[in-house]
């Protein structure tokens, strides 16, 4: 099996690359910070304060998480129910964050995503793809671009979804996000001494996406 792991700030493309480079190569594509997500809106939903580690760990208590692939892309479901959408705002965005710090979460959601890697050929993403989660991946990549390009990008997505935030708002919750994912003890946010540091700030998605593609190429030759 091949693995590919993606690591990377919020906002800098890694699902939207990933994604795509995945469906060129047939790879399955496993968005980790869907699953993150996932637990912190089980958490909200369940009245559990998302910065206290026994809150969420309570809230967890039969919970099953699961990816599924349908029509070529990716669904989170939380006990039976497609929350794909559900997961996709600013609030749970931040709530992924504070989740991600706890042992227990990581520990609750690493089996599930070495066993999707295990049995395909996946590109994974995330914070500690390529630092804890998969160690032994073939190809290493960590995607970033600067804060005021993600928030730029992150910001067009949300007015388009009809979200009201301003420019500013986003930006700050950029730089939050990166400030806790650094800092956090377990596992923070951080590039492997075998990642090929990738910067796509002043490139298209398209060109994103061909360089990410040529990087695994190489890699895999």
């Amino acid at each position: 099996m091949i693995n590919v792991a993606i690591d990377g700030p919020a906002g800098a493309g890694k699902s939207t690359i990933a994604k795509a480079a995945a469906k060129e190569l047939g790879f399955i594509y496993v968005d980790t910070g869907a699953l993150y997500r996932t637990v912190a809106l089980n958490a909200i939903q369940k009245g559990a304060d998302v910065k206290n580690e026994n809150e969420v760990k309570a809230s967890l208590e039969g919970v099953k998480i699961e990816l599924k692939h349908e029509n070529d892309a990716q669904k989170v479901y939380l006990d039976g129910e497609d929350v794909s959408s559900k997961i996709r705002t600013p609030e749970i965005s931040m709530g992924a964050s504070d989740v991600s710090k706890y042992p227990y979460v990581r520990e609750f959601l690493l089996s599930l995503q070495r066993n999707i890697a295990k049995s395909n050929n996946v590109i994974m993403d995330g914070r500690d793809i390529a630092t804890v989660v998969l160690p032994n991946a073939d190809v290493k990549i960590f995607l970033f671009a600067s804060p005021e390009k993600r928030a730029e990008r992150r910001y067009k997505e949300l007015i388009e979804k009809g979200e009201n935030v301003t420019f500013d708002e986003v930006l700050d919750d950029v730089n939050k996000r990166d400030y806790q994912d650094s800092h956090r003890e377990i596992a923070p946010l951080k590039p492997c001494n075998e990642s090929v540091m990738a910067d796509t700030s002043e490139m298209s998605l398209e060109e994103s996406v061909k360089y990410i593609m040529d990087i695994i190429k190489e890699k895999m030759n």
